[in-house]
């Protein structure tokens, strides 16, 4: 099948893309880029590339809808559980230890990258299940995509989707229903999904947790080091941010340190 974009149109198309979101296309994905053009073309009624890039430039909701389309959603619930093994077993009783001349028992997390919110929903229930009283926990759950949020927003899942869930949490906090399982409302009140680029600054401050896992790698490093830069601005002064399991911050000009723990390896914001 023949490309859809000349190199012209590919480079306006990829430098837009770059220029809003962060987001790499070189020529090696071009194809992803260039089908999933075709499956907006198609549902807007469009046949000439040209009208359409001239219809994302002043419209921002169709905008949102084409990052939406070009950005890839794969996650599932308890993704890589050392990463959760850390949280309980190293960084929540680090947070609480930091906390406790604080008048502030509230840990605050951030899911950023949320997809359709299998990660920010296996924290909420971990937290509900192995946090100590008087302490209490919010999260921020943000995405790109709008289609992935409102799927994280209304919290239901076919059975297909909750298989890495252990029985007690899905008998605790879900509904079972005739095709498929509804998170329970003690536990979405806990969680706030909201649309982000990380292109730009969230406005959140004194995170306790930032979770930013296989987002980065579809960064430059110079939009890695920006977006990582911003993460540590939104972070308080003792605090732990998670990436994926193929990404690292090696060799990058960053004031996050690098901690090994018994169970993931991960970063820390220690600042005096």
């Amino acid at each position: 099948m023949a490309d859809l974009l000349t190199d012209l149109q590919f480079n306006e198309f990829r430098n837009l893309i770059y220029k809003t979101s962060g987001i790499t296309f070189s020529e090696t994905n071009r194809s992803i880029l260039d089908s999933r053009l075709k499956e907006r073309l198609r549902e807007k009624q469009i046949t000439d590339v040209d009208q359409y890039y001239a219809l994302i430039t002043s419209n921002q909701d169709e905008f949102k809808n084409f990052l939406d389309s070009v950005t890839t959603n794969l996650t599932r619930f308890f993704r890589n559980q050392p990463h959760f093994d850390a949280l309980i077993n190293y960084v929540i009783p680090h947070v609480i230890e930091n906390k406790k001349n604080s008048l502030d028992k509230k840990i605050h997390i951030w899911s950023a990258g949320c997809s359709t919110g299998e990660e920010p929903y296996t924290i909420a229930m971990l937290l509900k299940d192995k946090l100590p009283a008087p302490y209490s926990f919010d999260i921020v759950a943000s995405d790109i995509s709008l289609k992935s949020l409102m799927v994280g927003r209304q919290g239901f899942y076919p059975t297909s989707r909750v298989s890495g869930i252990p029985q007690n949490y899905l008998d605790r906090f879900f509904t079972k229903t005739s095709d498929g399982y509804q998170v329970k409302p003690e536990i979405r009140s806990t969680i706030r999904f909201d649309y982000h680029n990380l292109a730009n600054d969230s406005g959140s401050k004194n995170l306790d947790i930032v979770f930013c896992r296989n987002v980065l790698i579809y960064f430059d490093e110079a939009a890695q080091k920006a977006t990582i830069d911003r993460f540590w601005n939104a972070m308080a002064k003792h605090s732990y941010l998670f990436i994926g399991h193929s990404e690292s911050l090696f060799g990058m000009d960053t004031k996050f340190k690098f901690l090994k723990t018994e169970w993931a390896c991960l970063y820390e914001k220690e600042e005096s």
